[in-house]
Order: C-alpha cells, then structure tokens, then sequence
C-alpha cells in the first residue's frame, strides 16, 4: 500500500510542477495583462493544488495534513479574488486589453499577418 501511495503523490507533485511551469511560461507568452492574469489564476491554481495534494500524501493523515490542507483551502479561496482584484486595477487604470485585430496587424495573430501592418 506503501508503494502505490508513493507513486500517487509522485505523479501529483509532477503533474502539479508541469501544471505550474505552464502557468509560469503563460505569463511570459501573453500579449496583454488580462490573458496573463487568466493563465496565472487558472493554471497555476491547479498546478499548486495538485502539488499540496502530492505533499498531503506524502505528509500522511496528521496534523501537518491538516495544515497542507488548510494552506489549500486559502490558495483556492484566495486567488479567484486576487485575480478579480488585479483586473479590476487594470480597468481601473484603462489599460485596454489586445484584441485578436491588434495582434493581426502586429503580425504575430492566428491569420499571420505580415510585419509590415497590413491586413490580410
């Protein structure tokens, strides 16, 4: 039992660790601070939770469980507000968010546009 406990929290720790260096590449690849926000909150949320999931698992069902899992429950109450709080400041500040048309004439949009702003 020992051993497929292990291999489960294994298997959580690293799908949490890809789910998370995911999230961080998003927030380098997003046009604008919106997409950002959405691929910090969302994926990194669950990169995080399945990483305490690992950690509950391997902790055992003690107190430092209870901890881990407290620290879970404020991470996923949390970070919905945060990110509702970040956007918020962000329309407060108008900063408009990049448009499919935008990224088009910049070139780097889904119908590949050209360099030279024209479009397609």
């Amino acid at each position: 039992m020992s051993l497929v406990v292990d291999l489960l929290s294994w298997l959580l720790i690293v799908l949490g660790s890809f789910f998370a260096i995911v999230g961080g590449i998003g927030l380098v690849r997003m046009p604008d601070v919106y997409t950002r926000i959405h691929a910090a909150s969302v994926i990194d949320t669950l990169g995080a939770g399945l990483l305490i999931l690992g950690m509950i698992l391997q902790a055992g069902f003690g107190l430092v469980a209870l901890k881990l899992t407290f620290i879970l429950a404020l991470f996923f109450f949390f970070t919905p507000v945060v990110a509702h709080a970040l956007a918020q400041a962000a329309l407060h500040e108008e900063i408009e968010p990049l448009l499919a048309e935008d990224r088009r004439g910049r070139g780097d949009g889904p119908a590949g546009g050209g360099t030279d702003g024209r479009q397609p």
